[in-house]
This record gives structure tokens, C-alpha cells and sequence, in this order.
């Protein structure tokens, strides 16, 4: 059994990581906010381009690009983005499993002999992706791409994304992510990014009334070959801060939860302490009135 000082000291020992997981929880919360305005920013530069593309699509043109030419698939690329630093919960975990069903999938409609590049974004990911490693799948980490990567190495990443499909390298590219939707709702995501497909641009397509509207010059395709890549970096750039949200809002909660029982732990301390407390008064009490009734 513990004594008052072993219970003290465990007491205050819990005190401290309630703070201490109460100011994490804060700077979690404050940094989703963040990536949320960031998300607000990024919205009308992508919802113009989906308008851009929704006018060009109208036009009724086949459309020639080597990023919408669908290919015979042999090998995939498949970028799966975790976080660089713990202390949120099961988010790498669940972000793992979903990329093992995806995996497998994959096999199913492609075959067993289908060839899979993984781009692990965030340290936690790659160390995870390296347990799987074998003659099927195949583990890149490119130089300084990581979940706190900004705008500048997002573009140097989908650049060589695009290029490994346009070089055949990779004949079909997809993203597991974590898709923000609120502090306490992110949803687990596979998306395509090559080759691009209508459905993928029919956010913002108009009809074909709208369309008289507008002269495209030099021609609605060279505009489509010049528009299409800049689509691609923006849901880039968009799953990217989806992400450092979606990785903050775990681990608010999982500060939630640690705080939580931190207080139940100390709650329950405080009483064994107290019980521990009145039970030494008691007996030294005791010992006192047994002293005076020896006299």
C-alpha cells in the first residue's frame, strides 16, 4: 500500500500532466483554426479553376493531354500522408489500415502482380511503410516532403507525380489522406490524381448556353493544357492542408481524452490520499486516548 508521501507525489506528478495536456490541447486547437483559414483561402483559387474548366468542358471538343489518357495499369503510385510527430492518437494507425485495404484493392481489380510505389509523407508514415516493403511494394520518401511541407516543395512533389505518370513510370496515382470536415470529424480518403478524369473537373461545369458567352483564345485545348495542371496542384495544395488539419484536430482529441483521465486519476488519488490522510489521525488518535487511558 502507498504512503502519504508516495501518494503526494504521485498526485502532483498527475497535476502536472493535466497542464501539461491542457496547453498541448490549446496549441492543437489553435493550429487547426490556422489550417482552416488556410483552407478558406485556398477554396476560390480552386472553385475558379473548376469554373475555368467547367466552360472549356462545355465546348463539346475532345481534349488532348497526356494527364487524362488513360493506360493499361502495371504499376501504381500511391502517396499516403501521415504526421512527423506523435501524441495523436490512432491518426497514423487508421490512415495505415486504410491504405492496406486500398492495397489490396488494388490487386484485385489490377492483378496480384501489379507494381506499388508508396510516397509516405510525415516520418511516422515512413517508418510504418517500411514493415510492408517487398518485391510488390516499393517505398520512396523524395527529399524534404513531409507533413509540414509548404507551398513551394507541395509544387516540387506533384511535379514529380506528374512526371513519373507522363514518363510512364507510374501508369495510375492515387492519395490516402485524412479528410477534414470539423474538429471532431475527419474522414479516411483515397483519391485519384492521375490520370485526371471528367468527373474529377465536373465540380464546375456550366452549360452550354452559358458557354456562348465566352471567346477562348488560342483555343479551348491549349487553354485545357495549361488550366489542367494548375487543377492538379491546387487539390494538391488542398489535400495537403486537409491534412495538417485533419493530423491538429487528433490530437485535440487525444489531449482531450489524456486530460481526461489525468483528472479522473487525480480525483481518484485525492480521495485515496484522503482516505489514507484521516485513517493516520485516526490511529495516532487512537494511540493518544490509549496513552491517557494507560496513566
Amino acid at each position: 500500500m502507498a504512503t502519504l508521501k508516495e501518494l503526494k507525489i504521485r498526485i502532483g506528478s498527475v497535476a502536472s500532466s493535466e497542464k501539461i495536456t491542457g496547453a498541448m490541447k490549446m496549441i492543437s486547437s489553435a493550429k487547426v483554426h490556422m489550417e482552416e483559414q488556410n483552407l478558406k483561402r485556398l477554396t476560390p483559387f480552386k472553385d475558379q479553376i473548376r469554373s475555368i474548366m467547367g466552360h472549356i468542358l462545355s465546348t463539346g471538343e475532345n481534349f488532348n493531354s497526356p494527364l487524362i489518357e488513360p493506360r493499361d495499369v502495371k504499376t501504381v503510385g500511391v502517396v499516403v500522408f501521415g504526421s512527423d510527430d506523435g501524441l495523436c492518437g490512432a491518426y497514423n494507425i487508421n490512415i495505415f489500415k486504410r491504405f492496406l485495404i486500398r492495397l489490396d484493392s488494388l490487386r484485385q481489380t489490377y492483378g496480384k502482380d501489379l507494381d506499388v510505389v508508396v510516397y509516405p509523407v510525415g516520418g511516422k508514415m515512413a517508418k510504418a511503410m517500411r514493415h510492408i516493403e517487398n518485391d510488390g511494394v516499393r517505398v520512396v520518401v523524395p527529399a524534404g516532403v513531409d507533413s509540414k511541407m509548404k507551398g513551394q516543395k507541395v509544387t516540387e512533389f506533384t511535379k514529380l507525380l506528374r512526371d513519373s505518370f507522363i514518363s510512364g513510370e507510374l501508369d495510375l496515382v492515387e492519395v490516402v489522406y485524412m479528410k477534414f470536415k470539423s474538429m471532431s470529424r475527419q474522414i479516411l480518403t483515397a483519391d485519384q490524381l492521375f490520370p485526371v478524369t471528367e468527373e474529377m473537373l465536373s465540380g464546375g461545369k456550366e452549360s452550354q448556353e452559358d458557354n456562348q458567352l465566352y471567346i477562348f483564345e488560342p483555343d479551348p485545348n491549349s487553354i485545357f493544357n495549361e488550366v489542367l495542371p494548375m487543377f492538379v496542384m491546387s487539390t494538391m495544395q488542398e489535400i495537403t492542408v486537409e491534412n495538417r488539419a485533419s493530423e491538429q484536430a487528433a490530437r485535440v482529441m487525444a489531449m482531450q481524452s489524456a486530460n481526461d483521465n489525468a483528472k479522473k486519476l487525480f480525483e481518484e488519488l485525492q480521495l485515496e490520499y484522503n482516505k489514507l490522510r484521516q485513517q493516520s489521525i485516526t490511529t495516532e488518535l487512537l494511540d493518544i486516548i490509549g496513552g491517557q487511558v494507560g496513566r
